[in-house]
């Protein structure tokens, strides 16, 4: 039975009472240290702004009483907050007294801070300054082991790529009685996925199951990029399926990574048709995963749907805006499908989205005008980067070299080599071998096997690439000794030769009029088991042809048919003139028709030299040239990048009073469109005037785009006011390009005229004037034509 109190006891206990009031004041205090507060700072002179978090931690008063005690009146002991701290720690170097400084810290006797103190040094990055923190933390005497610390040490070693060390954490927190969770494990195949080693993570999932800890959804993600960045994409989809198996169902991260896997095992195709999976799902794609896709239609070729994906991007209503990574993708289609022009208008509008371009993105660019041989423009992207303070990397270097050596100046690609060099910038294998290129290129075969020993002598080996360009030199430069070297220099560093090696040879024989030695070097591919492809057979029946072995281009070509290669561009020409020169041969003499069918054969394959030398032969043989034939050869000038030849056809077409028709000026536009020629452009106009509400919609929009790029905006809309007079249909497409004419020449008043007439003509509901308030008059409209009736 408990014994009553007296009363003097309940004035004890209701004193009591009253005390636990500044006791839970004191926790809540506590509670209101670890929290993260926000602190702004902004410098209006320079236009900087920045945003910190600030953590303060247990100060002083919130210490244990004797280690109060034993800092009080002690001036060397600052009650500085844990950010402070961090802030301190990081100004030292490695070589300072970092210890020193933490020894003057009066929160260390609070063990609640070490936590903090590790978590706001690992936001840094800064590993060395972490460890050395650490090591002191561990000599401090009210330092207690923790789990958490563990795991932010090892995922801060996962982030600099230190395996090792964060393997050796791992072994380090168990002697020290801290036991591993799921953070852990997550971490630690995190550090191991970067590293590249999928086996070692998959024994770290084992690992986990073992001790009875259930892998969460971030566990399956980061196995999942560490099968898939090392390229090991069915390992990845064997963890997804797993994934699924065991309840844990996939989200958007788990897609992207999957998509990621595939486009690092170069399986694109594979990579869209999960994505046309994963719309089936209730998980919407973000920036990430379009981009994976973007990538993987590139590389499949597929441009156009790349295309549409990222002017999808680009509407609205988009909830997946186009970043850098998506604009620097556009950038690299571009440059593949050769328009330069384009390439520059994404930067443009990168720039003009707010976006800053990192070294990728102008690497591409830089890659873009190198493979057209702008070296001019190169440079200047080149110089901007430096300018602007980005560090450029071997990338830089060699697209810039690479540029150089297409535009035949290989002393000045040696110059970027050497300052390559000079800025600590190690070159690579590709910058060797573009180095290589520019002097075979150029005829130095001398120079290029010199670049070859250097390349030997800084302890680069050459690849089968390097071989392929030395090989394609040393038929430019006629040397056929030196083809020999170069083979026997390839099989004594053990350098296998692949079908593009075995065809860059094949090719130098055969050039060199060496057909016993070609013939040899092919038995000798078939022997090893490469597969040639139809660039071979296109090589080798191109070179029978020139030394005139009829029979035996006949018998390659045979054999490629056996082996069901296809026929590429190449050789389905050097079919048609193997045919051609057949017919000659045989006594049979080719007609106005069959020399058209063989211009028009040059100009698809874009020889525009092997169409004009046939253009001389037929005039020659006093063969009369017809509109046709004028016009295949017309085109093969401009496809050739000869547009001044296409006019002075067009001179010698009126000497022999050969009619023009409408294929004949369309070409004459695109020649004076390559030209800039706005002269000889509007004298064409007197050729269609005749017959306007005749003529085809296609041409009539050539040339008024060609006015109107040439800025000669007046005479564009005369002639469209002549067709309209004429009684002919104008398409939607022909205001389209009247309408983008005369936005691009600030000409904001024409445009409202013309649409006025054009609404008057079809209505407000016809696409143009939807597509017009979308966008298409937005430059009209800040010109100060808000408040027109019209829009």
């Amino acid at each position: 039975m408990a014994t009553p109190l007296h009363p003097s006891q309940f004035k004890f206990a209701a004193e009591s009472t009253r005390l636990d009031a500044p006791i839970v004041t004191h926790k809540k205090k506590k509670e209101s240290a670890f929290k993260e507060t926000k602190q702004g700072f902004v410098d209006y002179d320079s236009g900087k702004q920045e945003v910190s978090t600030r953590v303060s931690g247990l100060r002083k008063e919130d210490i244990p009483q004797h280690y109060r005690v034993r800092v009080e009146g002690r001036r060397f002991q600052k009650d500085w907050t844990v950010s402070e701290v961090v802030d301190m720690v990081l100004m030292l170097n490695l070589s300072q007294d970092i210890d020193g400084l933490l020894n003057r810290w009066v929160g260390r006797f609070a063990r609640k801070n070490f936590p903090l103190l590790i978590r706001e040094l690992t936001r840094t990055g800064s590993i060395e300054h972490c460890n050395q923190v650490f090591r002191w933390m561990k000599t401090q005497k009210n330092y207690c082991a923790r789990t958490d610390i563990y795991n932010m040490m090892i995922r801060l070693n996962a982030r600099h790529n230190r395996t090792d060390q964060a393997r050796g954490l791992f072994f380090e927190m168990q002697e020290w009685r801290c036991k591993p969770d799921a953070e852990t494990y997550n971490a630690l195949i995190n550090a191991h996925g970067r590293a590249g080693q999928w086996r070692w993570a998959l024994n770290i999932m084992e690992d986990m199951l073992r001790a009875a800890i259930p892998p969460t959804r971030s566990t399956y993600n980061n196995l999942i990029n560490a099968c898939g960045s090392s390229g090991n994409w069915k390992e990845a989809l064997n963890v997804c399926k797993k994934m699924t198996e065991n309840g844990v169902g996939p989200d958007l991260v788990t897609h992207n990574i999957v998509l990621s896997a595939f486009k690092s095992g170069a399986q694109y195709s594979k990579a869209l048709s999960y994505f046309e999976l994963m719309k089936g799902t209730h998980i919407r794609p973000d920036t990430i995963t379009l981009n994976i896709v973007i990538h993987c239609l590139v590389k499949l070729q597929q441009y156009e749907k790349a295309i549409d994906i990222f002017n999808s991007m680009k509407e609205k209503r988009s909830e997946c805006r186009p970043d850098i990574v998506t604009f620097t993708s556009i950038i690299h289609l571009y440059s593949m499908c050769g328009q330069v022009e384009n390439c520059e208008a994404v930067y443009n509008m990168m720039l003009a989205e707010g976006l800053k371009p990192n070294i990728v993105t102008y690497n591409a660019l830089i890659g873009a005008y190198a493979a057209h041989g702008m070296d001019n423009k190169a440079e200047l992207v080149f110089n901007e980067v430096k300018q602007i303070g980005h560090r450029l990397d071997v990338v830089s270097y060699t697209s810039l070299l690479n540029a150089y050596g297409r535009s035949q100046k290989p002393q000045k690609a040696r110059e970027v080599f050497k300052m390559m060099k000079k800025n600590n910038c190690k070159p690579n294998v590709v910058s060797y071998n573009a180095l290589i290129d520019a002097y075979g290129s150029n005829g130095l075969l001398a120079d290029a096997v010199e670049v070859l020993r250097e390349m030997e002598q800084d302890g680069i080996q050459p690849n089968v690439v390097s071989i392929c360009t030395l090989l394609a030199a040393c038929g430019r430069c006629s040397q056929k000794v030196k083809i020999d070297t170069v083979l026997s220099a390839a099989e004594m560093r053990g350098i296998e030769l692949n079908t593009a090696a075995y065809n860059s040879a094949i090719g130098s024989y055969m050039s060199l009029g060496d057909y016993d030695k070609a013939v040899g070097l092919y038995n000798s591919m078939r022997k090893k088991k490469v597969k040639p492809d139809s660039v071979t057979f296109t090589v080798l029946i191109s070179g029978c042809c020139k030394m005139a072995k009829y029979s035996k281009a006949l018998s390659f070509m045979e054999e490629m048919m056996q082996l069901k290669l296809p026929l590429s561009k190449e050789g389905q020409l050097t079919e048609v003139e193997s045919t051609f020169n057949l017919m000659k041969k045989s006594g049979y003499y080719p007609d106005v028709v069959t020399y058209t069918a063989m211009l028009h054969a040059y100009s698809a394959a874009e020889h525009w030299e092997k169409a004009f030398a046939l253009f001389e032969e037929m005039v020659t043989n006093d063969i009369k040239l017809d509109t046709i034939a004028c016009v295949a050869l017309m085109r093969a000038f401009n496809e050739g990048g000869q547009p001044r030849r296409a006019l002075n056809l067009a001179e010698s077409m009126r000497e022999n009073e050969i009619p023009f028709t409408d294929a004949v000026v369309f070409e004459l536009v695109s020649a004076c469109s390559l030209l800039r020629d706005w002269r000889t452009g509007v004298e064409l106009i007197k050729y269609i005037e005749p017959s306007l509400p005749l003529v085809s919609a296609g041409l009539i929009n050539q040339f008024l785009h060609f006015l109107g790029k040439c800025g000669k905006t007046e005479t564009m809309m005369k002639l469209f006011y002549k067709l309209v007079e004429s009684g002919a249909d104008v398409s939607y497409n022909t205001y389209s390009v009247l309408l983008k004419n005369l936005l691009s020449s600030g000409n904001w008043r024409k445009c409202i005229e013309l649409l006025s007439s054009y609404i008057g003509r079809v209505g407000t509901g016809n696409e143009l004037f939807h597509d017009a308030n979308d966008g298409l008059l937005g430059a009209a409209m800040d010109g100060g034509c808000r408040n027109s009736s019209i829009i």
